[in-house]
């Protein structure tokens, strides 16, 4: 498997013969998670979800930033404090990414909870002359790293020429960051240089290093971080174990409305609740997938409601394998044959740089030919059986959900149906008509074929109403 590594610029491989340790820059919790979050989140899922698949051995680092400038400003704001105002937050984004049907990390550090860690870290910085004390806090000297930029590919003379003059005049440079902040406003913790919080840099590198080691796998985020945040953790993190960082940095375009960033200032944030409500989990991911995750993605309501068409089909493609009746057929090779190459291009789109927008147009192939044989009464429960280990493969990967239905819930669908079928052949329509009308209000939609009818239920999309 190759990423694009933002750091070479080209594709590196992935040794899948070890274990797989990824390290992703979570969320500040002050607000609500937004679909930007959202997208990110979902290609890194798809990625573990696939390596898992292969049966790849998978340590999922994903952070918390619950001591930050905005969420204590939120909190003075609300009359609150910092640490009820990080617990809201991260309560709301287990219940929004659980929503989106995406699997929880290995583990969720947060940095309130590794200030030992932060300060030890500091302190071997400090004893090598490459973190300083300030009268504002301990910065770390940009000026000793000799590779700074390489991964932003910026160039540290621009950098420093077109830099803001800090209020802190024994600041040595002016691209100098912080990695210990003084403070008396809550929350401070005691160190040994005096009474602050850490810098948002530090906190991921402690944290990926303490629970990943110095050399994992891949580092990611959004692109907006790759300056300063990763440049100056990679900065950080090298100066103080002396060996590369990471291996592979993967970064995540951004989702754009009407080609602006999403900001509070425009009021064009789109909230994961929001989205959720409206869509729903299957329809937000294709849209997240929709286009390589490298490149920025608009967000617009006609290409979520493309996605609703798409993903209706793939919900009649589950209930055609389902309803899939007995026959004495074999096998079909020719089934077996495109369900092979559907496969194959599959895995090589999510092999060759997270190609999702190929592995979703697979999904829709297999998807379509499937429909086309029940349509053509050519399905058979043979084939069924075997298309549908390949079908519920795929969706597994892409973190798609079809709900289930229990076994009594489809028995009884399936004997309102006979009784119709029975009450039409008597010519009692009023009482076939009232099955029908309460199907409908089950979201059951009946799809008639020359030997059988078959049903499937929809999933609700509000959006669609």
């Amino acid at each position: 498997m190759k990423i694009l590594n933002t750091l070479t610029k080209d594709k590196s491989k992935l040794d899948l013969a070890k274990k797989v340790r990824i390290y992703l820059c979570g969320v500040t919790v002050y607000d609500e998670s937004h679909i930007g979050h959202a997208r990110t989140i979902i290609v890194f899922d798809v990625l573990r979800r696939f390596l898992e698949r292969k049966n790849v051995n998978i340590e999922f680092v994903q952070n918390f930033t619950d001591v930050d400038d905005k969420i204590i400003n939120r909190a003075q704001k609300e009359n609150s404090t910092a640490e009820k105002i990080s617990t809201r937050y991260i309560e709301n984004y287990f219940q929004d990414f659980d929503g989106l049907n995406v699997k929880r990390a290995t583990k969720y550090p947060k940095a309130t909870e590794h200030i030992a860690d932060i300060i030890d870290f500091i302190k071997r910085l400090i004893e090598k002359d490459i973190a300083y004390v300030s009268k504002n806090g301990v910065y770390f000297s940009v000026s000793k790293f000799s590779e700074y930029g390489k991964l932003s590919k910026k160039n540290i003379e621009e950098l420093q020429s077109g830099a803001r003059i800090e209020i802190d005049e024994e600041k040595r440079n002016p691209l100098d960051f912080a990695v210990w902040k003084f403070s008396d406003v809550k929350p401070t913790w005691d160190s040994p240089w005096g009474e602050g919080r850490p810098g948002w840099h530090i906190e991921c590198s402690a944290m990926s290093i303490k629970y990943l080691g110095e050399n994992f796998e891949i580092h990611g985020g959004g692109r907006d971080l790759i300056f300063p945040h990763h440049e100056n953790e990679i900065a950080q993190s090298e100066s103080f174990s002396d060996s590369q960082f990471a291996k592979i940095w993967m970064h995540v375009g951004m989702v754009t409305i009407k080609g602006e960033k999403m900001s509070k200032s425009l009021r064009n944030i789109k909230t994961i609740r929001h989205v959720l409500e409206n869509w729903g989990a299957n329809i937000i991911r294709l849209f997240c997938l929709s286009g390589h995750y490298s490149k920025p993605i608009d967000y617009s309501e006609e290409l979520l409601k493309e996605n609703i068409i798409k993903w209706r089909q793939v919900e009649t493609c589950f209930f055609e394998l389902l309803h899939a009746q007995e026959s004495e057929e074999t096998k079909d090779e020719d089934v077996l044959k495109w369900i092979s190459k559907i496969s194959k291009d599959f895995d090589e789109a999510l092999e060759d740089d997270m190609n999702t927008h190929l592995a979703t147009s697979a999904l829709f192939q297999l998807v379509k030919e499937t429909n086309k044989m029940a349509a053509e009464e050519k399905l058979g429960n043979n084939n069924a059986s075997t298309i549908m280990i390949e079908f519920e493969r795929m969706l597994d990967v892409l973190g798609l959900k079809i709900p289930k239905m229990s076994n009594k819930k489809i028995r009884e669908i399936n004997k309102m149906i006979q009784d119709r079928e029975q009450f039409r052949k008597e010519k009692q329509f009023d009482k076939a008509d009232k099955i029908r009308d309460k199907l409908n209000e089950m979201r059951i939609e009946l799809i008639d074929h020359k030997k059988q009818t078959i049903w499937m239920r929809k999933e609700p999309i509000k959006a669609e109403l």
